[in-house]
């Protein structure tokens, strides 16, 4: 045996073989492949650990809102029941309150009639006091025509039958002739202030008479000249006066007298306002008269104020304050017949 042929056999023996290299790799591979699933297993758990503590978080977040509105809630709730107890007591406050208020329409209702006609007999006290003490037509009317319209919304025929008789009531009101009243109390209230100035005969002064009664007449155009001529001839005209008195002897009166008269003069004036309240027309033209012949016999009646008061007096004098006044005993009559007929309905 050479030397070639000895280690032939030998190499020959310890090569590998095929399926040994084949196993070996698949083994690598094996292997190779586990320590890859085994980092991509390991590399998925790392991400879903750290989604996982992510959405832990969250969820705690979510847990920590949802509990405090969890609270708000159960705060709004706790309100929300204190508003509906509250809520409930007041409609049961408002039931009772209506309730009340139904229990008094119906009474009001039951007695709607009795107060009309209660209301009615108030205003007819009060048309008839106007009249008797104040002769004041025009408030009786209105207190009239207010009892009138008080009876409307009662469609009853003994309502309807009030109605009419008020109304007969108002027509004849509203006949009567209207007297101002109110007008000649206040031109007698002015001629009593106008006669406490009133000059006296003793203090008459016939020039300033005779001045006011020329400023009293309308202007005439005269020229300058003229107007000059008749200033110095009224001048020379007042250095003597001439006056002619009817009375030989006027009366001459003291300073305390002169008082007392004027004093009489106003409580004359007064009483005529109180006749002329009262429709009294025999005191108020009996007043009157006294007044005018006073002025006649102790007054300045050349005088403007004079002159003006006694054209006020006539004036006064002719009014005629006699005027007869109803009663209204129609009107308290049928009221009474409807309150007779109420009680015996009730």
């Amino acid at each position: 045996m050479t030397d070639q042929d000895t280690p032939v056999p030998f190499i020959l023996k310890n090569k590998p073989s095929m399926v040994s290299i084949g196993w070996v790799v698949l083994v690598i591979a094996a292997l190779s492949t586990l320590a890859w699933q085994w980092l991509n297993t390991r590399h998925k758990f790392n991400e879903i650990e750290l989604s996982l503590s992510q959405k832990l978080e969250q969820y705690q977040t979510i847990n920590k809102q949802s509990l405090a509105l969890a609270k708000q809630a159960e705060e709004r709730s706790t309100q929300a029941n204190m508003r509906t107890i509250v809520l409930e007591q007041k409609l049961a406050e408002s039931r009772d309150q209506q309730e009340a208020l139904q229990t008094l329409y119906t009474q009001l209702a039951e007695s709607r009639e009795s107060t009309a006609v209660a209301e009615v007999e108030q205003l007819l006290n009060i048309a008839s006091q106007q009249l008797q003490l104040s002769g004041n037509v025009k408030s009786a009317l209105l207190a009239l025509q207010a009892a009138q319209k008080r009876l409307e919304p009662l469609e009853l025929p003994r309502a309807i039958q009030l109605r009419e008789t008020l109304a007969m009531e108002i027509e004849n009101l509203r006949e009567i002739p209207q007297v101002d009243i109110i007008s000649m109390s206040s031109q007698l209230t002015y001629l009593s202030e106008l006669c406490s100035k009133l000059p006296l005969i003793s203090e008459r002064q016939p020039t300033l008479n005779a001045k006011a009664a020329a400023q009293n007449q309308p202007p005439q155009a005269t020229s300058t000249l003229q107007n000059l001529v008749n200033n110095i001839w009224d001048d020379i005209k007042n250095l003597v006066t001439v006056e002619r008195i009817n009375k030989p002897e006027p009366p001459l009166l003291a300073v305390d007298q002169s008082f007392y008269l004027r004093e009489n003069l106003k409580l004359k004036l007064l009483t005529a306002r109180v006749a002329l309240l009262q429709h009294d027309e025999a005191t108020y033209k009996a007043d009157l008269n006294s007044v005018k012949t006073w002025l006649n016999e102790y007054f300045d009646t050349q005088h403007p104020d004079t002159i003006k008061a006694f054209s006020l007096l006539n004036k006064l004098s002719s009014n005629n304050i006699s005027i007869e006044l109803p009663r209204l005993s129609e009107s308290f009559a049928a009221v009474n017949r409807y309150k007779l007929t109420l009680e015996q309905n009730d």
